[in-house]
């Protein structure tokens, strides 16, 4: 792209969350971070101030809802009502990481469905548009009100895959459960591969037990792919299922790694030979290992905000 973008009605700016990310996505693009400062209060309350005027202009924030994930919901939602103060022409808010997202719906009475109601929050905050990367669950977009880009991370993963030499027969590209499916049978089209799906069930939140394999593994190398993986209990389990069921090897994948608890000890001692991840959620040394690999979603960020600002369509990203 070029060094600097021809037009200084586009804005991008970066909270807190996620800063090596945002600044990738601006340097792509050919522009600078817009300035601002985010403070807090010796209570923790948050104080923004955006220190350039931005009058007129196409703001992009960028913002995931990660750990903390009250702390960075909070920062983006005051961040939108001080540009809607400050006359922003339009307010796109760009989410790498949908925090919340894995509450859409009312698993059971009187549960709340929490992925609707940050959905409402930022709509009422001042946000214009949303771009988000691999939702939890498509339905999420019917949650806003407002233009939702929703943005897939799966062909950098699977272009990763192929530079390293996997594909062919001896592939099989495997769904962690039955809702991921469509997500690991686009890889298994793009790779030319079979699928098969590991059937389990989950008696309680972040515990999963594999019940049963669909498909053939034997002697083949498996590729589990998934949208968010937290304490990497199903991703680790479901490894082992697989060499157990005669696979070679196991690789996995995924958007969101959000790695929480023990999740990086569990991936060191598991039958996975390699991790492979993107940057939509930040990852501190401390969780850093020789098994992950975290591809950059930045050159997909950046040409999504390009083609949203010069009115054109963000899904022939996709073709």
């Amino acid at each position: 792209m070029a060094n600097h973008y021809p037009n200084d009605k586009l804005k991008i700016f970066s909270l807190t969350a996620n800063e090596p990310l945002a600044q990738e996505v601006a340097e792509q693009i050919g522009l600078p971070l817009g300035k601002l400062s985010v403070k807090r209060f010796s209570d923790g309350e948050i104080q923004i101030n955006i220190d350039e005027s931005i009058r007129g202009c196409e703001v992009f924030v960028i913002q995931s809802t990660s750990n903390p994930v009250n702390d960075n919901l909070m920062e983006l939602l005051i961040m939108l009502d001080a540009l809607m103060r400050a006359s922003a022409r339009t307010i796109n808010v760009v989410m790498p990481y949908y925090g919340y997202a894995r509450q859409d719906r009312k698993a059971s009475s009187r549960e709340p469905i929490t992925a609707k109601l940050v959905a409402n929050l930022l709509e009422k905050a001042g946000a214009d548009r949303v771009i988000a990367v691999d939702l939890h669950a498509p339905q999420i977009q019917g949650f806003f009100d407002i233009p939702i880009d929703h943005l897939i991370a799966e062909p950098i993963l699977t272009e990763y895959f192929q530079s390293e030499g996997l594909g062919g027969d001896d592939l099989v590209i495997v769904s962690p459960d039955h809702g991921g499916v469509t997500r690991a049978r686009k890889m298994a089209d793009r790779m030319k591969a079979p699928i098969a799906i590991i059937d389990k069930r989950r008696p309680r939140p972040n515990v999963a037990e594999v019940m049963n394999i669909v498909g053939n593994v034997e002697g083949k190398t498996a590729i589990l792919i998934d949208d968010i993986i937290d304490t990497a209990g199903t991703i680790t389990i479901a490894a082992s299922a697989l060499i157990e069921s005669g696979a070679k090897e196991v690789y996995a994948c995924c958007s969101h790694p959000v790695l929480s608890g023990p999740a990086i000890e569990r991936i060191n001692n598991s039958q996975i030979k390699q991790l492979v991840i993107t940057n939509s959620i930040k990852l501190p040394e401390s969780k850093q290992s020789p098994k992950i690999k975290q591809l950059s979603i930045a050159p997909l960020l950046a040409s999504a905000i390009i083609r949203v600002f010069e009115n054109k369509s963000v899904s022939t990203l996709f073709e």
